[in-house]
């Protein structure tokens, strides 16, 4: 049994900062891709940002040089820092971790097996 638990949402103003936070628990394989995804009000699940074992990031182009995802391996633990936040930014966030999957991470939300609550991410201008 997974377990993947967010904190770290909340309400900011545009130019704002959050960081987003991530608890993974259970037998989660290391070695596989884990991602933010965000779900907006009428919208569908969108992809932000992935990252592989070893580090290797990828994200949306809308985020990108604002957002910054990390991975604590040793404490299980995948981060999201996101800096000058945006209106549009207002969504949804949810952790998500693969079964399988350890390359092309940042992929359709049906790459992913294991999913978090989500956490509210509200940005006023």
């Amino acid at each position: 049994q997974v377990q993947l638990v967010e904190s770290g949402g909340g309400s900011v103003q545009t130019g704002g900062s959050l960081r987003l936070s991530c608890a993974a628990s259970g037998n989660i394989d290391s070695r596989n891709c884990m991602g933010w995804y965000r779900q907006a009000p009428g919208q569908g699940r969108q992809g932000v940002a992935a990252i592989r074992s070893d580090g290797i990031a990828t994200y949306t182009d809308s985020v990108k040089g604002r957002f910054t995802v990390s991975k604590d391996n040793a404490n299980n633990t995948l981060y999201l820092q996101m800096n000058n936040l945006k209106p549009d930014d207002t969504a949804v966030y949810f952790c998500a971790a693969a079964k399988t999957r350890r390359y092309g991470c940042l992929g359709t939300p049906e790459d992913y097996t294991y999913w978090g609550q989500g956490t509210q991410v509200t940005v006023s201008s």
